[in-house]
């Protein structure tokens, strides 16, 4: 299927790695220009050779800023220029007991994992509409539903996505500009298998045997396994094109089947 986006620019938040980059190479497969986006120019620049490497001829470029330090946001907003697709993907995470989440912990996780989304959000949204055409889509987590007990300050930002994405899709009544949210599962990106792998390596077992062993213990997972982060990117991808037209103010579920509850 042709998914028509060729033409098409994009900027990808927290792309680096993981889900986002998986998401840029996607999009870039499918002939759009994409925008990458880390901490540092050097992890920027490394995105940026990996990707041409991995789709020769893609139109791919990147901006550097951490989404913890506002002048590095404001200097992104800057460079960053008109775009079609937007992907709030940027966000940080870690296993915490709730009494040692500090104020400055809960402050860190609003800021990045929400108010990124909301700064970029509120500098291309206006633009879309006016340019009759646009896509914006979150990068959410079943955390954010099923939220849970030592990383309630992260599912509390993921459950902000989805509140986020949902009250923006309104402000696109009668539009050409949709707003969505993808609910991610269990994903085995490169700071899970870091983990995974530091655990594993302090338990004198294999990693692999290890992350197997946690995919199997998710009671409620259908898939029985990880999902892959091009999993996920396969349905923002398909979101990000023409042809999700009548999909808008969606929260799509792409979590292995682990939530037990509708959205």
């Amino acid at each position: 299927m042709d998914l028509e986006l060729t033409g098409r620019r994009a900027f990808i938040s927290g792309s680096t790695q993981g889900i986002g980059y998986a998401i840029a190479e996607a999009l870039l497969n499918e002939g759009a220009a994409v925008v990458v986006n880390g901490r540092s120019e050097v992890r920027v620049q490394a995105a940026i050779d990996s990707l041409r490497t991995a789709v020769p001829g893609a139109d791919v470029t990147g901006i550097a800023a951490d989404f913890e330090k506002p002048e590095q946001i404001q200097h992104l907003l800057d460079q960053l220029g008109d775009v079609d697709i937007l992907v709030n993907n940027v966000g940080v995470f870690e296993v915490k007991n709730f009494t040692d989440i500090s104020d400055a912990d809960w402050q860190r996780y609003f800021d990045v994992n929400v108010m990124s989304g909301v700064r970029l959000s509120r500098h291309v949204l206006g633009r879309m509409i006016d340019r009759g055409w646009g896509r914006i889509i979150f990068i959410a987590s079943e955390s954010g539903v099923n939220v849970p007990a030592d990383m309630t300050h992260y599912g509390m930002t993921k459950a902000g996505m989805l509140a986020l994405g949902n009250g923006l899709a309104k402000l696109t009544r009668g539009t050409q500009v949709t707003v969505n949210t993808v609910v991610g599962g269990p994903t085995y990106s490169e700071g899970v298998a870091q983990a995974v792998e530091q655990i594993a390596q302090a338990q004198a077992m294999p990693a692999t045997d290890l992350k197997n062993a946690i995919a199997a213990g998710n009671q409620t997972s259908l898939l029985q396994r990880f999902i892959e982060p091009a999993e996920i990117a396969s349905l923002a991808t398909y979101l990000a094109s023409p042809r999700a037209s009548a999909t808008n103010g969606a929260a799509l579920r792409a979590d292995g089947g682990a939530l037990t509850t509708l959205l």
